[in-house]
């Protein structure tokens, strides 16, 4: 065996020893409330899907329609020759839906916040990230190779005195809005008034809270009444509640199109199929329209939360449908999260280095395809499996 085979398997037996090993599980059916894994049903407690559109028949006779004018791939990116119509009319719509001047299409939202950063900076400047950022936003932080000041999760004391104490002239505030691991919502408001103050500017991914939270589900940030004056840059994904899959970002022309001149993801990245365009289109129009399923999410994450006081199950406090329950180690996350796939219930175990070492947890996602009496299953699966460990 070479050495960097040796190598390789060290590192992977330090990954198992440390319980941390993920396994990919493939599903025979579409993604949706009743998965079948290997032949067997599973009540899906994991997925982003929030509002249950990824397997939705309007959505599929949209991707249909996409591919019978545009067919299959883009060809090319955007800059070459890759760029439709379709792709014109899904920005033009998102960029009304989050009231800015402008939006920008990705493939996936990781590659958007690995090289959007990097591009806005330009080289110059600092950032300012909160400690729980999704790790895309801390990766477009370290590709910046710009001074990159971290401040304890949601603590704007020490935020303010960062950019106090900050001389450059360019400052950049990096937050999620939804925290992806422990659905709390930052402070936005505050955020934004401490990043005026100090002459910066905001940029928020709302990943998790698009479709979810505000008017006809326009994000956390429509919610808590701010607008591109006080937060420019807003990031967006497809794979959440509009139950597709790519990313955009929102923001002022200008910045908009230096990203479109010198975003690495974008201009070296062959654009996003026509046909997909096309349907998310019809997703948007959804997504704004689905008020019924909003409210019927909220209810279910609320009868979930008083049913797990009532079984003396403590969750991190979350109004969203990102429901953690921390149970430390490793070993125990992975037990309990075993004795719920044997129950019938698919829950995922989440352990670091995705969360902080000794937070390890199940983070349970209700959502709006869910019935009561589905969460009132997890509920009983859930006591079963923490009696046991």
């Amino acid at each position: 065996m070479s050495r960097f085979s040796l190598q390789l398997e060290q590192r992977l037996a330090t990954i198992d020893s440390e319980n941390r090993r993920r396994v990919r599980r493939p599903l025979q059916s579409p993604q949706q409330a009743v998965v079948t894994v290997n032949g067997e049903q599973k009540l899906n407690f994991c997925s982003n899907d929030y509002l249950g559109f990824a397997n939705d028949p309007r959505l599929q006779a949209a991707f249909q329609r996409g591919m019978q004018q545009y067919g299959l791939g883009s060809g090319a990116s955007s800059l070459v020759c890759g760029y439709s119509e379709a792709h014109r009319e899904l920005e033009r719509q998102l960029a009304a839906f989050t009231g800015r001047d402008r939006a920008l299409l990705f493939n996936a939202g990781f590659q958007l916040n690995a090289s959007l950063i990097p591009a806005l900076l330009g080289g110059s400047g600092a950032l300012f990230c909160d400690a729980l950022n999704h790790a895309s936003l801390i990766d477009g932080a370290r590709l910046s190779k710009q001074r990159i000041h971290v401040y304890p999760h949601g603590d704007l004391a020490s935020l303010e005195q960062q950019l106090a104490d900050c001389d450059e002239p360019v400052k950049l505030v990096v937050s999620d809005a939804v925290f992806s691991m422990d659905g709390d919502i930052a402070p936005l408001a505050d955020l934004a008034r401490l990043t005026a103050k100090y002459e910066g500017w905001l940029l928020v991914d709302d990943a998790h809270g698009l479709g979810v939270l505000g008017h006809r589900g326009a994000g956390a940030l429509d919610e808590a009444g701010l607008s591109q004056d006080e937060v420019p840059l807003l990031v967006g994904t497809f794979g959440k509640a509009f139950g597709m899959a790519g990313a955009f970002v929102a923001g002022p022309e200008l910045a908009i199109e230096l990203l479109l001149q010198t975003c690495r993801g974008q201009i070296f990245s062959t654009a996003m199929s026509p046909a997909q365009a096309v349907a998310l289109a019809e997703s948007l129009r959804l997504v704004q329209a689905a008020d019924d399923r909003r409210e019927h999410l909220q209810a279910v994450i609320q009868h979930f939360r008083d049913g797990a006081e009532r079984l003396g199950i403590e969750l991190l406090p979350s109004r969203t449908p990102i429901q953690p329950l921390v149970l430390g180690s490793e070993m125990r996350a992975l037990a309990v999260s075993d004795s719920l796939w044997a129950q019938g219930c698919w829950v995922g175990a989440i352990r670091p280095p995705t969360v902080p070492v000794g937070t390890a947890r199940l983070r349970i996602v209700p959502t709006a395809a869910h019935s009561f009496e589905q969460i009132d299953q997890l509920l009983a699966a859930l006591q079963v499996a923490l009696g046991e460990f």
